[in-house]
């Protein structure tokens, strides 16, 4: 992308750095922690937080930063900067290549600036409000395919019985619907892959944080996808329950997922 704003060059180059801290410590002994809710933190996720606060608010040193292992700092300003130091925080603990570090912009409550970088396959995703999603500075596009082509993930909602059921039942119907249905582990890398057209949708049953997918959805908008609700009408953020697709068999998705609501009783 030619003339970047300062934003994303500060925040291309605040995942870079923190990349760089992943790929330090990825496939070594790292002590792991549990939190209170089972997920997993290490050594490398604070230290790569600290770098990209270190970075941005040495940058714009008035506006507030929400990140996943210290929470919002200076609250306040309309510009927010979500961040996700290593999103699939399991997949790196373990040795699985699939997480990223995740950074995004908003600016009242619209995403302005999104990167996404993947430290074990170098492949830095960004994009900018209105000037196209890119992969290693080359443009991307959502793919083509229908759903007998498709490959799309569905992403955990909360762990309460209803939601499990939930994701359960999507897992266990989708594939007569649809070619092939995963998860991946990180939503980041599964939006931005919906955004360089390898995966065809990616559906949030409402698990994640902004931190996790902020990023990702200006990717998958800026390649030429569809975001909505998982009722099918118009997507805003932070809502973290929508589906994320390419477009082709969306309407699809959204009747799948109403009709295994509907069974379920979730409103």
């Amino acid at each position: 992308m030619k003339n970047k704003s300062k934003e994303l060059k500060v925040a291309i180059k605040a995942a870079l750095k923190a990349g760089a801290v992943l790929e330090k410590y990825f496939e070594t002994e790292i002590l792991k922690q549990f939190k209170e809710d089972k997920t997993i933190v290490t050594l490398a996720d604070k230290e790569s937080e600290e770098i990209i606060k270190k970075i941005i608010s040495k940058n714009f040193s008035t506006h507030s930063i929400l990140g996943e292992e210290t929470g919002m700092t200076k609250k306040g300003s309309e510009y927010v900067w979500h961040i996700d130091p290593v999103d699939g925080t399991r997949n790196f603990s373990n040795g699985i290549p699939i997480f990223a570090v995740s950074i995004a912009l908003s600016y009242q409550n619209k995403v302005i600036i999104g990167v996404v970088y993947n430290p074990v396959s170098h492949s830095l995703f960004y994009a900018e409000a209105g000037k196209g999603a890119y992969l290693n500075d080359k443009r991307i596009f959502i793919s083509k395919d229908d759903q007998d082509h498709a490959i799309i993930t569905v992403s955990p909602g909360k762990k309460i019985d209803k939601e499990k059921e939930l994701l359960l039942n999507l897992y266990h119907d989708l594939p007569k619907a649809v070619r092939s249905v995963r998860n991946l582990g990180s939503t980041a890398v599964e939006l931005a892959y919906v955004a360089r057209g390898g995966l065809e949708a990616n559906i949030q049953l409402g698990g994640n944080t902004t931190y996790d997918f902020a990023a990702g959805i200006l990717l998958v908008q800026e390649a030429g996808g569809k975001i909505t609700t998982l009722e099918g009408v118009a997507w805003k953020f932070p809502e973290n329950h929508f589906i994320a697709s390419n477009g082709v068999f969306h309407d699809l998705l959204v009747k799948e997922v109403k009709r295994q609501k509907e069974k379920l009783g979730i409103k």
